[in-house]
């Protein structure tokens, strides 16, 4: 009976994946349904506090988009980038990956890539060699930020279960790790594809007087925009946020009491929900931005759709995992039991489904607690949470790809062949094989 349910949860991951949006989110609850009404299945527990963190860092990343201040952000990028143009595919991943760990959203690429395109085409260097990193390490960033819920997940786990590492702690071991990974695909990526002058594809181009146009004619800069000042306030209001909780979560004594006979401080969760709405308040005030625009945004309508996507498939997950653990446990106990860094690949295959760091935290990470994965070991292999580059249906990557009007940046005919996999591979193991490495040093 176990298989059938598996398929039913499986197929209704599918079917979600196939209608985009919210649709894991709403197949996910039906998954549920099935399983509790047609086997019987006790409903597991729905990811209420991963929920209530993506609100709260949605809400926060919206409230700066609106006061602008991610322009401003998007406009000293750019200055960096037209500044060194020639190392564009190192600070074009750079920059996207340094944004994710910021803001903690990997959606401010859509911004940053038309930049990157037009930066590495005007200086002779094949766009799709800083491109597909920047895609890859716009979402690797997600894994390292102290704002991403998958990051949040972590940490509130390893307090309620008594585990000593901090948020510090996570955090020295993913943005190494993942920096590392980052640096290395980029570096690999210099060597990738031919030169812009002996592409086909790009000659072809050329030959057209309608696509020289379209390619020569744009101009994707914003550093022409003039920005308010109280778009720079936001961003310093922002990273002020980012940081208390970075303190806060690196020193727990700092944090309330939330109980007096144990000492225990209030949760690294409700921290951080804490302090990012109270750094979307400050902006809203001090930035004076119509709240009714923050709902309009890009940001919030992404994160909104998050929010429903990981409530379905978390629940669905936590259903399945948890009235099939006995069976479950003996099954891959040993293998894990002797190899801990091959769970790993469990991460990865569940996120290649989901499409979500978080979602794939919440469906298997119980999951390594009740194998007995060591915690430093989860820190190393977190990396792993990020595979959905594997199948080209991000939005990330499918925008990237319009984004290349050269044309080098492509999904292959035969679909797994395409920019991404390259990179995203390297990323995800070169910083798992350091994560892990790290963490056994460092933790």
């Amino acid at each position: 009976m176990i298989w059938v349910q598996l398929a039913i949860t499986l197929l209704a991951l599918y079917i979600g994946a196939r209608i985009g949006g919210l649709g894991m989110g709403i197949t996910g609850g039906l998954g549920v349904v099935i399983l509790c009404f047609g086997f019987g299945l006790v409903p597991g527990d729905p990811p209420i506090s991963v929920m209530l963190i993506i609100l709260a860092a949605v809400t926060a990343a919206s409230a700066l988009e609106a006061a602008r201040g991610m322009e401003w952000l998007v406009q000293l990028s750019e200055r960096l980038l037209r500044q060194f143009p020639k190392a564009v595919t190192f600070l074009g991943p750079l920059v996207t990956y340094t944004m994710t760990l910021c803001v903690g959203t990997g959606h401010t690429v859509y911004v940053v890539q038309p930049i990157i395109a037009d930066v590495a085409r005007k200086t002779g260097i094949r766009p799709e060699r800083p491109l597909a990193v920047a895609s890859v390490g716009s979402q690797l960033g997600i894994t390292a930020s102290p704002l991403s819920a998958a990051i949040a997940w972590l940490v509130t786990e390893f307090e309620s279960r008594g585990v000593p590492y901090t948020l510090g702690d996570v955090l020295m071991v993913t943005i190494l790790a993942t920096l590392v990974g980052l640096l290395t695909a980029a570096m690999v990526q210099t060597f990738v594809g031919k030169e812009l002058d002996q592409d086909p594809e790009y000659q072809r181009r050329l030959a057209d007087p309608a696509l020289r146009a379209e390619m020569e004619g744009g101009d994707a800069s914003l550093l022409g925009r003039e920005l308010p000042a109280s778009a720079k306030r936001a961003v310093v209001i922002f990273l002020l946020g980012l940081v208390c909780i970075v303190i806060l979560g690196m020193f727990p004594e700092l944090r309330p009491v939330a109980d007096p006979e144990t000492g225990r401080p209030v949760g690294m969760g409700d921290i951080i929900q804490m302090a990012l709405l109270t750094t979307a308040a400050a902006i809203v005030l001090v930035s004076r931005v119509n709240a009714k625009t923050m709902v309009a945004g890009p940001v919030f309508r992404a994160g909104m759709s998050a929010v429903v996507a990981i409530f379905g498939i978390a629940w669905l997950a936590d259903t399945f995992v948890t009235n099939n653990l006995d069976t479950i446990r003996p099954a891959v106990e040993g293998m894990v039991r002797e190899n801990q860094w091959m769970f790993a690949f469990a991460f990865f295959l569940v996120s290649i489904i989901v499409n979500s760091q978080a979602a794939t935290a919440r469906m298997l990470g119980p999951l390594a607690f009740q194998l007995g994965v060591a915690p430093a070991t989860l820190i190393g292999i977190y990396p792993s949470v990020y595979a959905y580059y594997f199948i080209p249906n991000y939005p990330s990557d499918l925008a990237t790809v319009n984004f290349d009007r050269t044309g080098t940046t492509r999904i292959g005919r035969f679909l797994l062949n395409h920019s991404f996999m390259l990179p995203g591979l390297i990323c995800t193991w070169v910083s798992v094989t350091v994560g892990l490495v790290l963490a056994s040093v460092l933790l």
